[in-house]
């Protein structure tokens, strides 16, 4: 192991490159080991003078002190999980599975030293005082909470049995996501001359040729990327082709040897169940929901409940419909999951007068990124100016200055990697390089897109579907939440936020992509630059919620079976793949639709705690984002600056300085109803009953 001051480890100096983001062309694997490990023990021997200064509880030398601490751990993590997600290798993979119970154990022992939480406790009950401000109030409530939430306060027996169980977490969410990456990395299926290519547009094409060079091989390669998957399904005329690609995309972490999630699962579901009796909760769902906007499953399951009702009934319409397209083509089949995109699409064209070929040359990818900083200038008054001097982890990644507009403020910077790759892990997500926050000085934001669209051939743009261009749009609202953060403290800095409440500034950018004005900008022809024509982008606004119904059940039965398999008070013994169809059975999941993230490879929530017992978030925020939206639409001016300005002190600079609700109300002055969701899905009318 290379020694813990050597010299030529770019983690044991202060970074000279501009801005100071890490030097990605010095960083090696070999660096991370000796990197964690000084790392960790730098922020043990913190925590350590914490908990026994002989000083009277303070702010400053508590809650100050920590907040200070582990700095060098904190630049280490950012890199390395970036890198890790984003351009994996072999031996950061190994170095993954290492350190994944390395840092369960470590941050669980900090979270139940007895004596850390004495002072954090002593603080909490003196939080009234008039020495803290509101901000300071809001950090040490953060850290009581988080504390206790961790088993600061359990016997020393219990914090035994608890340090076990999160070590063993984190080696199995680990284990999950390299099951599934590996799954994803293993499947490539050529196309061999017309009649496998048959039906296939030429940006399917041009994207299976680029993964193909990716790969080293010639033709057309069919991957795993969601961004070539759905439109293979959706336009590809070979049956027997699209049920092989479906079967492989649903399947990934389900295929039995050495990749198989569903063991992790069951042990996952147990320790979780395991954790929440420790905590006193009922089960996992209760413990997690305690600290959400939601509180109780039984609010999420209603919103779920709610909407599903309306879904199913318009996804049942429209599966009637397309199997009467399927039989009136001479098909003898009923229609299957595989089906289901591919006849939604001659549905489209039939009710909506165009395809998804006909819109993709006019949303090119550098124009939608243009899209989108053009409506933060518009809203929040940023600029956006592309730098060549900072470092990045792979030749595709772009970065760009952010300023206030007009040589203002300087904001942070921005990264975008938007290609998928075999290295990337599927998705899209934002992550940091650095948060920002005010306690030693002005530390600036390095905030991270990553997106997996399928790049397009060599001096050919890049073409996005619709729905691609809305995750553009998704991941960017969450990077403005990141980039505008503006607080003293970094327990509360962008998206440190309920789970519920973080996907409201993301979802509620997405609204801006759908509006006439935007799309008339920048919706353009990729080789003449000619607007979209009027009649074309009129259908494509028309065509918003067509599938509506579809989409709503895939994404709903996903969220059912998390909370389900997180309501468990004793599960012994769980077999996944019978949960999953008790689940599907008792929801009546139409035998057309798959849950858009079965449980073998749904990252979301058995990769690691992110979204577990969560996934309903995204329903709950859009609850709000539909709302929020409207508070433009009433002014009569989607960029009203005095609607913006109050969005961005209440939501997107406050990071968690307010609790969710109290935040959302600063902001629209009550909480909103489901009405704007139903409505924006186009379910405001009960559909007709099936």
């Amino acid at each position: 192991m290379t020694p813990l001051d050597s010299s030529d480890n770019p983690f044991f100096e202060r970074w000279t490159t501009a801005e100071e983001v890490p030097p990605f062309d010095r960083l090696k694997p070999e660096h991370f080991r000796p990197a964690y490990a000084r790392a960790f023990a730098e922020h043990e021997a913190e925590i350590a003078a914490i908990a026994a200064a002989s000083e009277p509880e303070s702010f400053d030398n508590t809650i100050g002190a920590l907040e200070r601490s582990g700095r060098a751990l904190t630049r280490i993590e950012h890199v390395f999980h970036l890198l890790a997600g984003a351009d994996s290798t072999d031996a950061l993979l190994e170095i993954e599975r290492e350190l994944a119970p390395q840092l369960a154990r470590h941050w669980n022992a900090i979270h139940t030293n007895s004596a850390l939480f004495g002072r954090i406790d002593t603080l909490k009950r003196q939080a009234d005082a008039p020495a803290l401000d509101a901000e300071q109030k809001r950090v040490l409530e953060r850290y009581h909470i988080n504390f206790r939430r961790a088993g600061a306060a359990l016997d020393p027996v219990g914090k035994a049995r608890l340090a076990e169980i999160v070590a063993r977490l984190a080696v199995l969410g680990t284990a999950f996501s390299q099951n599934v990456l590996a799954d994803e990395q293993a499947f490539a299926l050529p196309l061999h001359g017309e009649a496998e290519l048959a039906g296939l547009p030429d940006f399917v094409r041009e994207a299976m040729q680029a993964a193909a060079r990716e790969r080293g091989v010639d033709g057309h390669v069919v991957t795993l990327s969601r961004s070539i998957v759905e439109p293979f399904l959706q336009f590809a005329q070979r049956r027997d082709l699209r049920e092989k690609v479906f079967r492989a995309f649903v399947a990934r972490g389900d295929n039995g040897g050495s990749t198989d999630n569903k063991a992790i699962i069951a042990e996952m579901a147990r320790l979780r169940a395991e954790r929440a009796k420790l905590l006193g909760y009922a089960d996992f769902a209760h413990y997690r929901l305690d600290d959400a906007m939601a509180k109780t499953p039984a609010a999420a399951r209603g919103l779920l409940d709610t909407v599903w009702i309306r879904a199913r009934q318009s996804a049942l319409a429209d599966r009637d419909a397309l199997q009467a397209i399927l039989q009136e083509e001479g098909g003898n089949f009923r229609l299957a999951p595989w089906d289901w995109r591919y006849y939604a699409e001659k549905l489209r064209q039939r009710r909506c007068a165009f395809d998804e070929a006909a819109i993709k040359p006019f949303l090119d990818l550098d124009r939608m990124i243009e899209a989108a900083f053009y409506t933060a200038g518009r809203l929040f008054g940023l600029a956006f100016t592309p730098r060549a001097d900072v470092p990045a982890w792979h030749p595709d990644v772009r970065v760009w200055d952010v300023r206030v507009a007009d040589g203002g403020e300087k904001i942070g910077l921005f990264f975008g990697d938007y290609f998928a790759r075999p290295s990337k892990r599927s998705g899209a997500w934002m992550t940091s390089l650095r948060d920002q926050h005010k306690l030693d000085g002005d530390v600036r934001p390095l905030i991270v897109n990553v997106c997996n669209f399928a790049k397009g051939a060599a001096g050919q743009p890049t073409l996005l579907s619709f729905e691609d261009a809305r995750t553009l749009f998704h991941e960017f609202g969450h990077a403005l939440h990141g980039l505008l953060s503006n607080v003293t403290y970094p327990e509360i800095s962008g998206t440190n936020v309920a789970a519920d409440f973080v996907e409201l500034p993301s979802q509620l950018y997405e609204h801006w992509l759908e509006q006439p004005q935007i799309l008339r900008r920048f919706a353009r022809h990729f080789r003449t630059g000619m607007p979209m024509p009027e009649q074309l982008l009129q259908q494509l606004i028309a065509a918003r919620n067509f599938n509506q119904g579809f989409m709503t059940v895939e994404y709903l039965a996903s969220a059912f079976v998390d909370l389900d398999f997180h309501s468990l008070a004793s599960p012994a013994t769980i077999d996944p793949a019978a949960f999953e169809k008790e689940t599907s059975a008792r929801i009546n999941m139409p035998e057309e639709i798959v849950m858009r993230h079965r449980p073998p490879h749904f990252g979301h929530v058995f990769s690691g705690d992110g979204y577990a017992a969560a996934y309903y978030s995204y329903m709950w925020s859009e609850v709000l984002d539909a709302d929020a939206f409207a508070a433009f639409q009433d002014t009569g001016d989607i960029f009203d600056r005095t609607t913006a300005k109050r969005l961005q002190e209440t939501i997107y600079a406050a990071g968690g300085a307010r609790e969710p609700a109290e935040a959302y109300r600063l902001f629209r002055g009550r909480l909103p109803s489901a009405a704007a969701l139903l409505k924006k899905r186009g379910f405001a009318e009960p559909a007709p009953a099936s």
